[in-house]
């Protein structure tokens, strides 16, 4: 028996991530019963998007243009770049208002397993992008790095760092230890361990 557009438009929403078969069946089934409030102006929007959002020739963000809205903003600190692995984390830094200068989107992590080079992630294109950092009056140009936690973030947080160790840059990491509203009880001895070495003054 052919499958119908139907359980097409099932088998496609259950390859999103968070949702499996069931959780598929229910949206469909959701969209279907709201179809002009929910579903045709969704399919309208997700064509305009696709058609539309175009990948930052300069940081890799998205946005509507060539160039994004963050890297022509002239206000935005020049003399600092934030290293992050994918469009999500800069969203999330953009959402907490914690920063004000220039992003580096990677794409993701350094993977030999997934065939994840220097070259994947455009690392030489990042370099190039740190030298040409405005020196600030009070500080030399810096580079954060904020990779994830994870052992492919850390390895390519090192690698990156020893490739920017010569530019006479300031490169700094992101702390990792104790959420705010955390209980010691519940963190892994990892987090455990990362925050005895960060631990700072009072």
């Amino acid at each position: 028996m052919p499958e119908t557009p139907l359980d097409q438009l099932i088998k496609r929403l259950s390859r999103l991530p968070g949702l499996g078969p069931r959780s598929a069946r229910r949206t469909a089934l959701f969209l279907l019963k709201n179809r002009d409030q929910m579903m045709l102006p969704l399919a309208a929007e997700m064509d305009h998007v696709g058609r539309h959002v175009r990948v930052c020739v300069e940081c890799g963000n998205l946005d509507m243009q060539d160039k994004c809205s963050l890297c022509l903003d002239g206000r935005r600190d020049q003399s600092r770049l934030c290293v992050v692995e994918d469009v999500s984390d800069l969203w999330a830094i953009e959402r907490a208002g914690i920063f004000s200068g220039l992003y580096h989107v990677l794409g993701g992590t350094l993977s030999a397993l997934d065939g994840r080079g220097p070259a994947e992630l455009g690392i030489d294109r990042l370099v190039m992008r740190a030298k040409s950092l405005h020196k600030a009056e009070d500080r030399q140009p810096e580079v954060i790095l904020a990779t994830s936690a994870t052992v492919d973030g850390q390895t390519t947080a090192h690698y990156i760092a020893e490739r920017l160790e010569a530019q006479g840059l300031t490169i700094t990491r992101l702390a990792h230890g104790v959420p705010v509203g955390g209980e010691l009880n519940f963190l892994d001895d990892g987090t455990l361990a990362q925050a005895m070495k960060a631990r700072t003054a009072l």
